[in-house]
């Protein structure tokens, strides 16, 4: 019986940060699909956070359907053909950082300025020229060169339901090999948030710098941080009338946090540099919860860029484009390999 999932990657790193930017709550559903897999985790029933892991962000990706169905040509059967299960979140980054490889300090995030490349291991299409005479160790050999920086490799199966999820990690090719069953049990319903684009009221896209500098630097006493989006100013005054009309002009963005010991208030420039992206019609006002907006600092501060969407009803989207750690993953800019997205209710304060 073939495996529902066999996947495999050179070095977890990207992998292991990834899951790493949903881990606030231990337990995950994970659906998996032959375009990659999907981790959800939500919280007070409020918050959901899901981590979209793209078949590219593998060196190996392989989906075989539990329910193989004789009208698999039906778009229907196709969009349905997933596989789920829940798995404790903790315990498999955990196993994936065994030989203590993978943690948040070997990650560098694509906006700290800070750049390590990478090595490439040479491109091999046939996994299987190689010598299985290792037992388990097998095909480990592909996935790693002659460079002494430490890394893990990882070969994933999933046998289907019932089963264990199970990982084999090596830190190089003549090393010791450890492998790793984790248990998994029956996905449960979790939380739905669907956004509404054409109840969109708020839009920005912005460099994650510009979000991750505001959030980290709030006291984390705070107890409610408020989005403000105004129009932008038709105006278009002289060089010589800027800094004079500016000085009386309404941020397009403010970010407001409140807490015990007051508040404190951040604007952003009507500046492209630094609101790429910025649609907003009417002046719009919602509330979350700060411990819940903190949440996402983990998954901002490994991204490059951030999408801030809001509807008319308060549902804040935050969508964080995570860096890719070798040329191959950014091939296709329409499909980037990862991004993680959160999506929060607003306070109501009527």
């Amino acid at each position: 019986m073939l495996p529902v999932l066999k996947a495999s990657v050179h070095d977890v790193r990207y992998f292991a940060a990834l899951l790493r930017g949903v881990n606030f709550v231990n337990r995950a559903t994970i659906t998996v699909t032959k375009e990659g897999f999907i981790a959800v985790v939500e919280e007070a029933r409020t918050l959901l956070g899901t981590a979209y892991i793209f078949s590219d962000v593998f060196d190996e990706y392989e989906y075989n359907s539990e329910s193989p169905s004789s009208t698999q040509d039906s778009v229907d059967d196709e969009d349905a053909d997933n596989t789920a299960f829940e798995v404790p979140l903790n315990t498999l980054i955990e196993c994936l950082n065994i030989f203590g490889t993978a943690g948040g300090a070997n990650y560098n995030a694509a906006g700290s300025g800070r750049h390590t490349r990478w090595k490439k291991v040479g491109d091999n299409d046939d996994g299987d020229d190689g010598d299985d005479d290792d037992g388990g160790r097998g095909r480990m050999q592909q996935f790693f060169g002659g460079s002494s920086e430490k890394r893990t490799g990882m070969r994933m199966s999933y046998a289907g339901a019932g089963y264990p999820l199970t990982l084999l990690l090596a830190e190089d090719s003549t090393g010791p090999t450890t492998t790793c069953e984790i248990s998994t049990y029956d996905a449960e319903p979790h939380l739905e948030l669907p956004f509404d684009l054409e109840k969109m009221v708020l839009k920005i896209i912005l460099k994650s710098e510009w979000l991750r500098d505001a959030l980290s630097e709030l006291d984390p006493s705070c107890e409610k941080l408020t989005f403000i989006g105004n129009p932008p100013s038709r105006e278009d005054p002289s060089e010589k009338q800027k800094t004079k009309s500016r000085a009386g002009l309404k941020p397009m963005l403010r970010i407001q946090a409140t807490g015990t010991f007051g508040s404190t208030e951040m604007d952003y420039p009507n500046d492209r540099d630094v609101l790429e992206t910025f649609d907003c019609a009417q002046t719009i006002s919602f509330s979350y919860r700060f411990a819940h907006i903190s949440r996402t600092l983990r998954a901002l501060q490994s991204s490059t860029k951030t999408s801030l969407r809001i509807d008319d009803e308060g549902l804040l989207s935050l969508q964080f484009l995570m860096p890719s750690p070798s040329p191959k993953l950014g091939k296709r800019d329409e499909t980037p390999a990862a991004f993680i997205e959160f999506r929060c209710l607003a306070l109501d304060e009527e």
